[in-house]
């Protein structure tokens, strides 16, 4: 079911609820927020299992998916995507969450741990540096300009998907994040472009997994390793490949993983 809220501003933003646990249980709650060019349906492989455990929270972040596309004259940052994420803790009852960031939603969700720390149970990141500032990302707009997004996306999906994806989902994929607006995406990435918060990581007390991308070409794998050092007990996980999608490519993977990190610390 399409759920929908306002935000502050007046955008409407899309968020789905997944509960199929016992009914006799309270169970914590997971947010999960998505990749740039992503929305809340990239997560179909993660949700059966999660649901069953977890009341599960998808949000589908300013500008994809259902929710509404800011104007060029809106003010976007990311800060306004940490205030959106609060605002749905909030209207679904939940004081503190199990948070879990792709790529960009990862952005939000280590900047949720650092500046509220008190809504983070665990936090546990997906193919997300401390922002994309070390990144060749601004070199993707001249090119999407150029050719349009679903040819970029597919001139370049080796950086995303290795050989072993599915070649359904890999066609699925880009006819998804390909039907985003151009601009707006020129716009998240750039924005995202811009930060660099290395240094406030270790601001993060929450239990944090880790797991990348061991030959990352999206960014640099060896930033991982010092997430890892600078966040006290995290946990680091690489997986041997250079595909920066592992959520999509490597879903029962990251799941149990997890499901294994969840069920250790709570």
């Amino acid at each position: 079911m399409n759920l929908a809220f306002r935000t502050s501003d007046g955008l409407e933003l899309a968020y789905y609820v997944d509960d199929f646990t016992d009914p006799w249980r309270k169970p914590d709650t997971v947010l999960l927020l998505h990749a740039a060019m992503g929305n809340s349906r990239r997560w179909f492989q993660w949700v059966p299992s999660l649901a069953r455990r977890y009341r599960v929270v998808r949000l589908d972040l300013r500008g994809h998916g259902n929710s509404q596309i800011p104007k060029p004259t809106d003010d976007f940052s990311l800060a306004l995507l940490v205030t959106d994420a609060l605002a749905l803790l909030d209207l679904v009852g939940a004081d503190a969450a199990h948070v879990v960031g792709n790529s960009a939603g990862g952005y939000v969700s280590q900047q949720l741990a650092i500046n509220h720390p008190d809504r983070v149970k665990s936090l546990a990141l997906f193919g997300s540096t401390p922002g994309l500032k070390h990144s060749h990302a601004p070199t993707w707009i001249p090119k999407i300009r150029e050719v349009g997004l679903k040819r970029f996306l597919s001139d370049t999906i080796e950086e995303r998907f290795d050989s072993s994806a599915d070649p359904a989902l890999v066609r699925w994929f880009i006819e998804q994040a390909g039907s985003n607006d151009p601009a707006f995406i020129a716009r998240f990435v750039l924005h995202m472009s811009s930060h660099d918060f290395m240094d406030e990581v270790s601001r993060i007390k929450a239990p944090t997994l880790i797991v990348a991308a061991g030959r990352e070409k999206i960014g640099h794998a060896s930033a991982y390793q010092d997430m890892n050092r600078r966040i006290a007990g995290s946990e680091l996980l690489y997986y041997d490949t250079a595909a920066h999608n592992i959520c999509d490519g490597y879903a029962a993977r990251c799941v149990e993983d997890l499901m294994t990190f969840l069920a250790k610390h709570w």
